[in-house]
């Protein structure tokens, strides 16, 4: 691939992250319009019908609630597309299969867990909702940090420290944010927890924002072929014809 030119895969990232933002940033203006929820910059929780403003309270009721299901879907299924481009971006490079393994199936669980957070509101059935947060929470701090190893450890174009370093600030941010949401959590602090809830997720997007770093130098495909084989039979009387399809990326 000629290198003065970048690959039109760079733009899922970036499409993933302004895309998911947006539309949860969506879910919190219709919310706070409705009145479900608390402004980020009251200083304190008032009295009154409205509640903290958890990204999962947001999207808890109609309309707000449609919005957030369509886009906690839609961001999971991009997640997982990124994931497995990914996996197979640093397949042969790598010498550790087992780390780029882990970064898949860490990477798949938290696009599971997204899918649970969308479809599963906290007041229809909070116990699956709690599983798909925690699923995207902490399989999604667990993959960050296998990027950002594998980032510096494989170093793409040479380009792994200038990858690697923002992620491992990311990841850093992101794992100390996971830490202080559920100390605040635990602690009652709602509006504080909330706002770092905010700023976990908006990490977190950032994050799957800088592999259009490496994206940008791959082009993928996917090759779809038929063809035949024959197979004598042990029995010397018929010959069969298999017929196969195999798909490459």
């Amino acid at each position: 691939m000629d290198g003065k030119k970048c690959s039109m895969w760079m733009f899922l990232p970036l499409v993933f992250t302004l895309f998911t933002s947006a539309g949860l940033w969506i879910v919190y203006f219709i919310a706070v319009e409705d009145n479900k929820i608390l402004p980020l910059n009251v200083p304190d929780r008032k009295p009154g019908p409205e509640r903290p403003p958890y990204i999962s309270i947001a999207g808890d009721a109609p309309p707000a609630s449609c919005v957030f299901s369509q886009v906690m879907n839609m961001a999971a299924f991009l997640a997982l597309v990124m994931a497995v481009l990914r996996f197979i971006q640093l397949k042969p490079k790598v010498l550790t299969p087992w780390l780029n393994i882990s970064g898949l199936v860490a990477l798949c669980l938290a696009s599971f867990g997204m899918t649970l957070l969308g479809n599963f509101q906290l007041s229809n059935d909070e116990e699956i909702h709690i599983v798909g947060t925690l699923l995207t929470f902490g399989f999604g701090t667990l993959a960050c940090w296998i990027q950002s190893a594998l980032t510096l450890k494989i170093n793409l174009k040479n380009e792994g420290r200038k990858a690697g370093i923002p992620r491992v600030a990311l990841s850093a941010s992101i794992t100390l944010c996971v830490v202080l949401y559920f100390i605040l959590m635990d602690r009652g602090i709602h509006m504080h927890a909330s706002r770092i809830q905010w700023g976990l997720v908006m990490c977190f997007l950032c994050y799957f924002g800088t592999f259009a770093v490496e994206f940008r130098h791959y082009r993928f495909e996917i090759i779809c072929s038929e063809y035949q084989e024959n197979f004598l039979s042990f029995s010397e009387n018929l010959s069969e014809a298999s017929e196969y399809q195999t798909d490459q990326v």
